[in-house]
């Protein structure tokens, strides 16, 4: 039981740098050394707490690649959404010279190897639902069609979103094609109905 606890302690305590650089080796070292005289009674040795710290550095190092890996990713995907700012609207159309919304977000995350459903309602039932205060660029938005009737009949891709629920989103509008749209954009306001994540 007491092995238990200090192997939690150490969790708890190394969970508050994400930096692997020399200062925050120092600070994990300086952490640890109150559970080093405790973990000698218990017969953990000074190389397990170690090893310890090596071990939650690499995990931090690895999360925080992978993290700006998937930013870099999504950087890219709004830098090929925006590429196409300005063309026009089709139903049924799926790029590149004429997109409907659906048409739209599939052709632009098939570029970056993800399969999208070719229409909106069937979009919504992918990726993993998201919170609107927890939004990030590169999610979809979903929303009601023209009628309000109904479930969902059109799909955005995140540019830009905070911690409020507000956000922006690029979409093909029936009206003016390829363009970025606000929420608060009163025909968009009344018909928000959710959002998925496609790209962890």
């Amino acid at each position: 039981m007491k092995k238990l606890c200090i192997l939690l302690t150490l969790c708890f305590l190394c969970g508050f740098g994400l930096n692997a650089d020399a200062k925050s080796r120092s600070a994990h070292a300086k952490a640890h050394q109150q559970q080093l005289a405790a973990a000698k009674n218990t017969g953990l040795e000074k190389s397990t707490i170690s090893r310890l710290v090596e071990e939650d550095i690499a995990e931090r190092e690895m999360a925080k690649s992978l993290n700006l890996e998937t930013s870099r990713l999504l950087d890219d995907l709004l830098s090929e959404a925006r590429s196409h700012l300005g063309k026009r609207y089709s139903r049924g159309s799926k790029g590149p010279k004429a997109f409907d919304c659906s048409g739209f977000s599939s052709y632009v995350y098939r570029q970056f190897g993800y399969k999208l459903s070719p229409s909106s309602r069937d979009q919504y039932t992918q990726g993993e639902p998201v919170k609107r205060t927890d939004l990030r660029k590169g999610d979809l938005v979903f929303f009601k069609g023209r009628s309000l009737k109904g479930g969902v009949g059109h799909v955005g891709i995140v540019v830009d979103a905070d911690e409020k629920g507000n956000f922006s989103f690029i979409h093909a509008s029936t009206s003016s094609g390829i363009v970025i749209s606000n929420c608060h954009e009163p025909y968009y306001s009344k018909r928000y109905v959710g959002s998925k994540r496609v790209i962890d």
